[in-house]
């Protein structure tokens, strides 16, 4: 099953991160086995506007830099696509034994077939639930991609739909 939720367009920047951060530290306190990969924003160096983690879960202590700096008066993407490979190349290598895969979100890179696409389609292809943000302005993309295989859920149910997609795994 592909969990998703939204967040209202008013909610405050990395609301739905620190979400999952939070639900992922829970889940791994029940014993859960997760895949996957949480991100971090960090206050902002002065050439730009944060900077960018990703924490695969069971490596915390090896967070990848997902952003780069482009310098002051810069507009294109800050985000280090090369990077973002990297981050879904070691979470793929840990779906094995998984019994739930979170992800960040389904974003740009995602929507265009890279970023953490491929990990997405093996983790459902093989039956492990995965539960991620879909943000308003990839919602299109994904429901291609999902090809109404998505749930939606509120946010405040996301701990007891992951304990429901799990239970009897262990």
């Amino acid at each position: 099953m592909l969990g998703w939720f939204a967040l209202a367009e008013n909610a405050a920047p990395g609301a739905a991160d620190r979400m999952l951060e939070s639900l992922a530290a829970d889940l791994v306190g029940t014993g859960l086995r997760l895949a996957g990969a949480v991100q971090r924003n960090s206050v902002p160096g002065p050439d730009s506007a944060c900077d960018m983690d990703v924490v695969v879960i069971g490596e915390e202590d090896r967070p990848i830099r997902i952003s780069q700096s482009l310098g002051r008066g810069s507009t294109g993407c800050r985000l280090d696509a090369g990077a973002l490979e990297t981050a879904a190349a070691r979470v793929g290598l840990r779906l094995e034994g998984a019994e739930l895969l979170i992800l960040p979100k389904f974003g740009r890179q995602e929507a265009i077939g890279r970023g953490f696409h491929a990990v997405i389609a093996q983790a459902v292809a093989g039956g492990l639930p995965v539960l991620m943000h879909v943000p308003a302005e990839q919602r299109t993309e994904f429901s291609g991609f999902c090809g109404g295989m998505g749930q939606q859920i509120r946010p405040e149910a996301m701990r007891e739909w992951c304990l429901a997609q799990t239970a009897g795994m262990s």
